[in-house]
């Protein structure tokens, strides 16, 4: 399966151009990737111009850093073989301004992508073996503790 994955919100809080704080996306994205499911990274962050940061770097750090392989950023290498269309193709999409994304919301009133419901889902569809979730979910439940 392919994932489409959004960056601030989505994997992390939002506090753009700097990168957030984990929501609990890691563990979800990590596992998948584990499994085979390729991810893309569709984001609008950019690379740098000038003297600009270059954020879309840091968003690919950022999954670099969690050991979370890209299939591609802000595309799908193996879809233009047979379109020219620049949305990129995938299976399921992660964003946060997607109308019934899962949201949860923290004391302070910060609104973040609930990625315990997305664990529970790959979970009754069986990606995620009852032992998995519960592990995936420990892992969140650690990562949004002091957001």
């Amino acid at each position: 399966m392919t994932l489409v994955v959004d960056f601030d919100g989505t994997c992390v809080t939002h506090e753009y151009p700097n990168i957030g704080k984990d929501i609990g996306a890691a563990p979800v994205l990590k596992r998948l990737s584990d499994k085979g499911h390729r991810i893309i990274l569709f984001t609008m962050r950019s690379e740098s111009t000038g003297d600009e940061r270059n954020t879309l770097q840091e968003a690919v750090d950022w999954f670099k850093n969690k050991n979370i392989p890209l299939y591609g950023i802000n595309e799908n290498p193996s879809q233009h073989s047979w379109t020219s269309s620049p949305k990129a193709h995938g299976n399921l999409y992660f964003d946060d301004h997607a109308f019934g994304a899962p949201m949860k919301k923290n004391v302070k009133g910060d609104v973040y992508y609930d990625w315990a419901t997305v664990a529970d889902f790959f979970r009754r569809l069986n990606i995620f073996s009852e032992s998995e979730y519960d592990e995936i979910a420990e892992e969140i439940k650690n990562e949004i503790e002091n957001l």
